[in-house]
């Protein structure tokens, strides 16, 4: 399989996959080097394809089912999943985290986070790894967009957040 043809497989194995692909996953697949899917990959979104890399691989984005909504938190690191299991008990999703750096502007990372197995995976990626959250330069203050199924969930959320103090008002 030639490179061109590799990287449509790739593609296609993204859009069809209904959970995020490593890039090592991938390279077992392809027959190639994790740095070789990292590459095409890289080359897959200079020529436009939607691909978000988030802490537990690639996916093709997709329009988020429901409705789009974002709130404001502030929360020290060990906080992390009490906030997110706060939004996944209610039937959201955390599709990513948004910081304001000073110099760079607007950060944002890919989440993906649905599911308390979903929030585990990622606190245990957090303690195995020198990473720091992006919320850490930003005194804790970050940004959260959400999917959720309605606005009742998307209230629930609010509220739950709220009473953990972790939302940021007025």
């Amino acid at each position: 399989m030639g490179a061109e043809e590799r990287r449509k497989a790739i593609l296609e194995s993204l859009r069809a996959a209904d959970k995020p692909l490593s890039a090592s996953r991938l390279a077992t697949r392809f027959h190639v080097s994790r740095q070789i899917i990292v590459g095409d990959v890289a080359l897959l979104r200079a020529g436009g394809a939607d691909i978000s890399a988030t802490p537990r691989g690639y996916v093709v984005r997709q329009p988020a089912p429901g409705l789009l909504r974002r709130v404001a938190c502030r929360h020290g690191a060990d906080e992390i999943g009490v906030e997110l299991d706060a939004v996944v008990d209610q039937g959201c999703t955390v599709l990513d985290v948004i910081v304001e750096h000073p110099l760079y502007g607007q950060l944002t990372g890919a989440l993906q986070i649905a599911s308390r197995y979903d929030v585990g995976q990622f606190l245990k990626r957090c303690r195995h790894t020198d990473a720091h959250p992006l919320s850490d330069l930003t005194g804790g203050i970050h940004l959260h967009t959400l999917s959720c199924p309605d606005e009742a969930a998307y209230e629930r959320v609010r509220q739950s957040l709220r009473d953990l103090r972790i939302l940021l008002e007025n």
